[in-house]
């Protein structure tokens, strides 16, 4: 019974997700399938592990009885144990709010260029993604080739318009290849982040973005220069054109692309402030 309960409470989180949007704020929105897959699972499992309880309690009621209580004296803790574990996804997904996540986020966990395992020596070294990279996906050469065919979409247009279809993989471009777009002009939108070392004219500019799973999700985007006398603050959501350059930025200590900023207006949050890697 306890079975049943636990796949019948997996396809009822799965559905209720779906139902009421979330599902998005846990994985990338091009694999609902595997959810709505999971969902369609769970509760088949259910319904079997239903059925099953049901029989054999109709058929040898005392003898089931006597099983399942030598079977609980024999292991009670490892059962306890694996039921809470297989039921604790279910108690955080019912019991906690999902939220969007904000500026806040940003200031408590902070924020650095990504620095690879390999540069650095140390295999326990956490990075933050300012830029997205999916890298850690694939082989060298494979990498390569794939940033090369979506960079040839993309080199000979002057202007380009970043949506919240492509945000992802032009964001990968401009810090893999930020000498290819210098000069090109661009517009996207996202929050504003202000960091302790930014003045107010040069800050970051951000979405939230999932790669696969909420597990690699980031905060990705560009250090923007914006025209002298704006006035912006933590969490306003703008829609910036501009032009793409580079500039050393002390925090790093590196040569970041940027975005000198030539318009700039605050805009409503949008439904789904989150943006997703497209394969």
């Amino acid at each position: 019974m306890i079975r049943f309960i636990i796949f019948a409470g997996y396809g009822l989180l799965m559905m209720s997700l779906q139902i009421s949007g979330k599902l998005n704020q846990y994985i990338n929105i091009h694999y609902r399938y595997l959810a709505l897959l999971s969902m369609a699972l769970s509760l088949i499992l259910a319904v079997f592990q239903l059925v099953l309880w049901t029989k054999n309690d109709k058929e040898n009621h005392s003898s089931h009885e006597h099983h399942d209580d030598h079977h609980h004296k024999q292991k009670p803790l490892q059962q306890l144990w694996a039921y809470l574990l297989l039921s604790l996804p279910l108690i955080v997904g019912f019991a906690f709010p999902t939220v969007s996540l904000d500026t806040t986020i940003v200031e408590a966990k902070g924020f650095q260029f990504p620095l690879s395992k390999e540069s650095t020596g140390d295999p326990d070294i956490q990075t933050q993604y300012l830029k997205p990279d999916t890298s850690i996906f694939f082989e060298k050469s494979d990498y390569d080739r794939q940033m090369q065919e979506l960079m040839a979409e993309y080199e000979n247009k002057e202007v380009i318009s970043i949506t919240d279809d492509n945000y992802l993989e032009v964001m990968e471009l401009i810090y893999n290849y930020p000498s290819d777009f210098l000069g090109k002009t661009v517009s996207f939108q996202g929050f504003v982040f202000h960091s302790k070392d930014d003045t107010v004219e040069n800050s970051f500019v951000f979405r939230f973005g999932i790669i696969h799973c909420v597990a690699d999700a980031g905060v990705f985007g560009l250090l923007t220069h914006l025209p002298e006398g704006t006035t912006l603050d933590n969490n306003d959501w703008v829609k910036l054109e501009g032009t793409i350059t580079t500039d050393y930025y002390h925090p790093f200590k590196r040569t970041l692309p940027i975005m000198t900023v030539n318009t700039v207006k605050k805009i409503e949050p949008p439904e789904n402030e989150y943006v997703y890697r497209t394969f």
